[in-house]
């Protein structure tokens, strides 16, 4: 049985927790006894989230409808969680995104527009936020989900990997920042991951495709991914700060495989 950390006194925010990994990470933390708000833009299944996850550790959950490309309520997400806190918002796991699987000389004005909007554009407006009470307090955990596709060149992944690949150097630049104020910025760079979105991005011929590059030799779980997110958000932690770790199998790690 996986023994999650202890974040008892302690609330969090977690972004994109309707679904995939960010749920996964909001039942790790509930499990840890942290108290916690729920973000996402889907209500329906974010109050499915909320019930779920409640009822799994001795904290609280409440959720919060969040549209991340919106500043102004970025920074109420984070004033909610705060005021759930006391004034203290400790751990921001921010999973919250989109993608598409387009090649560069395909990819519309829109589509590029909507993935930087949302992956990049909205991961600036929540750290910001975050970061600015995390740092008053004196105490802070961020984790970013980014992607391997912000690390390595694939196809198909012009907006999505540009936008990844700049939460990386945020969450750097951030760590910077805020790392005498006691707030550490770490990001995850998750590779194939059984997810929703996922499912929608990656064509048949794309699982074959990343199978063959995977020295695991198959897909990764939004368990596997939270387990990483919890650990960089405890407080045992604190010397880890402007990491990008891959969770991936060894996608990123590989060369030449001889597969049968």
């Amino acid at each position: 049985m996986i023994a999650f950390p202890d974040f008892a006194g302690q609330t969090a925010l977690v972004t994109g927790a309707a679904s995939g990994i960010g749920r996964a990470v909001a039942r790790g933390l509930a499990r840890g006894g942290a108290d916690l708000v729920l973000a996402d833009l889907d209500g329906a299944r974010l109050s499915e989230a909320v019930a779920e996850v409640g009822a799994l550790g001795t904290g609280q959950a409440r959720g919060f409808e969040l549209d991340v490309t919106d500043s102004a309520r970025c920074d109420e997400a984070v004033a909610h969680a705060a005021a759930a806190g006391r004034g203290r918002l400790d751990i921001l796991v921010h999973s919250a995104g989109i993608g598409v699987e387009r090649s560069c000389l395909d990819t519309t004005d829109a589509e590029w527009k909507r993935i930087i909007d949302t992956d990049l554009t909205g991961s600036f407006y929540i750290n910001r936020a975050a970061g600015r009470v995390m740092a008053e307090a004196g105490y802070g955990r961020i984790v970013n989900l980014s992607s391997t596709a912000g690390v390595a060149g694939g196809t198909g992944r012009a907006a999505y990997g540009a936008a990844k690949g700049g939460v990386i150097m945020l969450s750097r630049v951030l760590a910077v920042e805020l790392a005498t104020a006691g707030v550490t910025v770490n990001a995850l760079a998750p590779g194939a991951i059984e997810t929703e979105l996922v499912a929608r991005m990656h064509s048949d011929t794309t699982r074959k495709v990343y199978r063959r590059s995977i020295p695991a030799d198959r897909y990764g779980t939004p368990e596997e991914v939270a387990a990483a997110a919890l650990f960089l958000a405890s407080r045992e932690a604190g010397y880890i700060n402007g990491h990008v770790l891959a969770v991936d199998g060894g996608f990123l790690a590989a060369g030449v495989m001889h597969k049968d």
